[in-house]
């Protein structure tokens, strides 16, 4: 059993969305949406527990957002996350990439990089908008001839990102890491389905559970040509250091997980660590960031490591 936590708040406070992770003993995960383009200063916040939360961790939730309006809290079964992820799960292209399902195998045309991925328990359908413009992004690196050697996919939910990565460049050796361990399983049947093996040589995907960079595999394989992390603004901002430092000279990072109105502040953090923007991606609300590391940069993690 989950349990939601869900009120209205203004734009203002869905993009100022705090990290609560100190703030609780069993952190919720947070989503923010924009439910009716038409009103773009009405969003609604949703609350996931992985328990039923107590009426302190609800009033807790809500002081946190000035805003917040008329709060529902509700126990959300285990087959509904199936149910509610299934909706509208069409194919999703993106360049040469396409995310679909088993049941729209058909769908898979000559020269697509098809993925497949299964609504489940972990985020990264490739129905997001982050999601998707984070493809666009390797689809549009592969266009500019980019050869990464190594690959790091952070928050990796589903395993797409990651999948996509190896599909786009066979011989790189990729790492994936989720602080959900119910994410990471999920991924490594994806990367099963996928026929993407498993191990840490070329061309083979290590997945692994930990927060951001702090795994010590994550350290041993820096620095990392390209850097993938679809997570949200404030662990981005938090992980800009750290990120940079993993990143070789030349290397590329694509941001997402972020809203329109982040992105200023996150750019800003990652540019003060050697990081220059080159691109954004994806949807207005949901700007995907591609940025590259400085060539001589200082305070690069240094030689490659195995």
């Amino acid at each position: 059993m989950s349990w939601t936590v869900a009120f209205p708040v203004n734009r203002a406070d869905a993009e100022a969305l705090p990290d609560v992770d100190d703030l609780f003993d069993a952190p919720p995960t947070l989503n923010v949406e924009e439910p009716d383009p038409a009103r773009p200063d009405d969003w609604l916040l949703t609350a996931y527990f992985a328990d039923p939360p107590s009426p302190d961790a609800v009033t807790r939730l809500a002081s946190l957002f000035p805003s917040a309006g008329p709060v529902t809290v509700a126990e959300l079964e285990e087959a509904d996350w199936t149910t509610l992820s299934q909706r509208g799960l069409e194919p999703v292209r993106a360049g040469r990439f396409l995310v679909h399902t088993a049941a729209h195998t058909a769908a898979v045309r000559p020269g697509d990089r098809a993925i497949r991925i299964e609504a489940g328990l972990a985020f990264g359908t490739g129905q997001h908008a982050t999601t998707l413009g984070c493809l666009h992004a390797l689809d549009r690196l592969g266009k500019r001839r980019a050869r990464p050697a190594r690959i790091a996919d952070l928050g990796t939910g589903t395993g797409v990102l990651a999948i996509a990565a190896l599909k786009r460049w066979p011989g790189a050796a990729a790492v994936a890491s989720d602080i959900d361990p119910v994410a990471i399983g999920v991924a490594e049947g994806n990367a099963r389905a996928n026929r993407t093996r498993a191990g840490r040589a070329a061309g083979r995907l290590e997945l692994v559970t930990a927060p951001g960079l702090g795994h010590p595999r994550l350290k041993a394989r820096a620095p990392y040509d390209l850097v993938l992390a679809n997570i949200l603004a404030p662990p981005l901002i938090a992980l800009a250091r750290e990120l940079a430092h993993a990143t070789s000279p030349g290397g590329t990072v694509v941001l997402a997980g972020l809203l329109s109105g982040q992105a200023r502040r996150v750019r800003a953090a990652y540019r003060r660590h050697g990081l220059v923007p080159m691109a954004t991606l994806g949807r207005a609300e949901w700007p995907c960031l591609v940025l590259k590391r400085r060539a001589s940069a200082p305070g690069t993690a240094g030689g490659r490591k195995r």
